[in-house]
Order: structure tokens, then sequence, then C-alpha cells
């Protein structure tokens, strides 16, 4: 039988895997980030309904309890989809600087064509 916390974490993991359907269905995300994604709360749900499973994994990584290898692979997850975003930002800023300085210019001509004074 499931524990309270058990089926409480179920229910949250659900409604996560309906998010990223959504999400794919209306094609804000990728397939392959919809499989990501999938992955990783398909992997939560045997983990909460299994924990048996986590301990098993635990051991042949060799440590002590299945919490501990949870931990360990979120706060990987977590490094990486921060450096992620931090590149996307990035190229975000990049992007947005090249296209004010393109705007920029193009308005700087505009203006000097309209501040010229007919020959007479």
């Amino acid at each position: 039988m499931f524990t309270a916390i058990q089926i409480l974490l179920l229910a949250f993991v659900i409604f996560a895997i309906s998010r990223v359907y959504l999400r794919l269905k209306e094609n804000v995300i990728s397939t392959r980030v919809a499989i990501f994604w999938f992955l990783i709360w398909i992997a939560a749900l045997v983990g909460i309904s299994l924990p048996a499973t986590t301990t098993r994994i635990a051991e042949f990584f060799g440590v002590g309890r299945g919490v501990d290898i949870i931990v360990y692979i979120s706060l990987a997850l977590l490094f990486y989809l921060v450096f992620r975003i931090y590149v996307m930002i990035e190229d975000l800023r990049h992007q947005i600087t090249y296209i004010v300085r393109e705007i920029a210019l193009s308005n700087t001509s505009k203006s000097r064509k309209s501040r010229k004074k007919p020959k007479k």
C-alpha cells in the first residue's frame, strides 16, 4: 500500500506528465525535449512506486541509501539544466545586441538622409 507522501508525489508526477504532454501537443516544446521530460517523470514514478529500486541502484553505484542517489542525480541534472539555461540566455543576449545595433545603424543612416538639404 502507498503512503500519503507517495500518493501526493504520484499525483504531482502525473500532473507534471500531463503538462509535458500538453506543451508537446501545443508545439511549445519539441519532441526531443518532451521525451527527456517524460523519461525524468517516469523515472520519478518508478522511484516513488518502487522505492527498493532506488536502493538497488544506490548499491550498484556504491552509495549508502536510495534517497542519496536520487539527490546526487537530481543535483547533477539541475546543474546541467542551469548551464543550458545560462548558454541560452547568453545566446539571446548576443542576438539582442546584434538586432539593437542593426536598428541603431539603420536609424542613423535614415536620419542622415533626412537632414541633408537639397541643393539650390
